[in-house]
């Protein structure tokens, strides 16, 4: 549906207020996309401050029969926020209140629109942590990073979003608000609605209050950056640090092509190299300094020219900024980017390190991998220009490829992202058709009438 006739637009505006909804085209614009850039019109914007605003939407979505699409910050990379199907995009903006901050228990209480970096920062000033930590932290949403189960580089010690969301308030596809979960360390009164709802992509409810688990805040850390010629050398060092006994909070994984479009195009200073690990370690001081340490021998061990090393901030800036150059960098390879996520066990790290290179080599595209080694979650980014159709066709029959040796690894298609709508043409390479039908059997309970995101995940 890409237009509303005059009787919703009032319902609309009479259960949010005039301010509240927008069907103006320049104004739609705006929700019509996520990070992977592909645009869908809506036929409205809507802009709820409730739930129970929430739940009167999706009733009259229900009673009209149009789709409701749910939407947090946008920065999604598999078009799980994009309208493809037209209808409303419900927007969590104006949820954007932390409710509050319980030092004594170790929990927060959040609406879905508060930013991720704005929580981590109100609660480090109480001396506690919240780890999830997404790239796009700055301006991501805590309801987009449920919606996903978003991780980032700290996974590999403190787990995912999953690990962190105790309990939710959610309007369900059919308009009940309901509450799931509990605000203690355990819970196992009847089925684990709560994880059913983290990572279904919008598609099962629409979250609007969460319970959060909070841990202390590390009292030191320290960051390494550790140089390789080779590749493969890198690679390898991964599953050698793990092995020795250390437990980092990040361990990051660049390679060359990552680390000549850093040095070509940005000016943060990375050495010339074959491959990169930038390690951080966290705990008291004592602990810190001697993980570092350990951490130092085995990578010089296994074959590191050069081992960088801050424990104070503004060294630890400068280390991160490599990390954070990659992404804005490559744009400047190729226009356009294929950001696949996908994830290995450790011990085959390098193999799929390996097996990319290859397929680069023989398809004739650039790609560059970096990111989560150290849980196995390497982000393939395979650089193409879409106004050359063969070099898109070669892209995407890259993308096939680097899924197939990934799942041939005893891997997953996606560790982060989703699948949304980039990801639905591969789902039979990872799920049979019977686990494929008893989650559409899921979303059919939960929504009957395919109100809720149609067109994410089994399209």
């Amino acid at each position: 549906m890409h237009r509303f006739d005059d009787n919703i637009k009032k319902a609309l505006r009479d259960i949010l207020g005039a301010d509240n909804v927008t069907f103006s085209g320049d104004e739609l614009l705006c929700y019509s996309y996520d990070a992977t850039g592909k645009e869908f019109l809506p036929a409205g914007a809507a802009f709820p401050a409730t739930a129970l605003e929430v739940s009167e939407v999706i009733k009259l979505a229900n009673r009209f029969n149009f789709p409701v699409i749910p939407r947090g910050a946008g920065s999604g990379f598999t078009g799980g926020s994009t309208p493809v199907r037209g209808g409303l995009v419900l927007s969590t903006e104006r949820m954007d209140k932390i409710l509050s901050i319980d030092s004594e228990n170790f929990i927060a209480t959040v609406e879905p629109g508060v930013v991720n970096g704005d929580l981590q920062h109100e609660v480090i000033a109480k001396g506690l942590f919240y780890p999830p930590d997404p790239s796009s932290l700055k301006f991501c949403t805590i309801g987009g990073n449920i919606a996903e189960c978003a991780g980032g580089p700290r996974a590999l010690k403190y787990g995912v979003t999953k690990d962190y969301v105790l309990g939710l308030e959610v309007v369900l596809p059919t308009g009940e608000i309901i509450e799931t979960g509990t605000a203690t360390m355990k819970g196992v009164v009847g089925y684990d609605l709560t994880k059913l709802m983290v990572g279904s992509e919008g598609t099962l409810g629409i979250v609007t209050k969460t319970t959060l688990k909070l841990i202390a805040l590390p009292e030191a850390t320290r960051s390494l950056l550790a140089v390789f010629n080779s590749l493969k050398e890198c690679a390898d060092s991964v599953n050698k640090i793990l092995l020795s006994g250390a437990l980092p909070s990040t361990l990051e994984l660049i390679d060359g092509v990552s680390i000549k479009a850093v040095r070509t195009y940005s000016d943060t200073a990375l050495p010339e190299a074959g491959g990169l690990l930038l390690i951080e370690v966290d705990g008291d001081s004592e602990s810190t300094g001697r993980e570092a340490a350990l951490i130092e021998k085995v990578c010089r061990a296994g074959g590191a020219v050069e081992v960088r090393s801050a424990s104070d901030k503004r060294g630890q800036r400068e280390l991160w900024g490599a990390r954070r150059a990659i992404s804005p960098s490559l744009k400047n390879l190729k226009p356009d980017k294929l950001n696949e996520d996908v994830v290995v066990p450790r011990s085959n790290i390098s193999a799929l390190i390996e097996g990319v290179g290859v397929i680069a080599e023989e398809l004739g595209v650039v790609i560059a991998s970096f990111g989560h080694a150290g849980d196995g979650n390497i982000h393939v980014n395979i650089m193409i220009d879409r106004t050359d159709p063969d070099e898109e066709a070669r892209g995407l029959k890259a993308v096939e490829e680097v899924f197939a040796l990934t799942l041939k690894l005893g891997g997953t298609i996606s560790g982060e992202h989703g699948v949304g709508t980039a990801k639905v043409p591969y789902i039979r390479m990872e799920l049979t058709e019977e686990v494929i039908a008893l989650m559409k059997n899921i979303k059919k309970l939960f929504d009957p009438n395919g109100i809720l995101n149609p067109g994410k995940i089994f399209n």
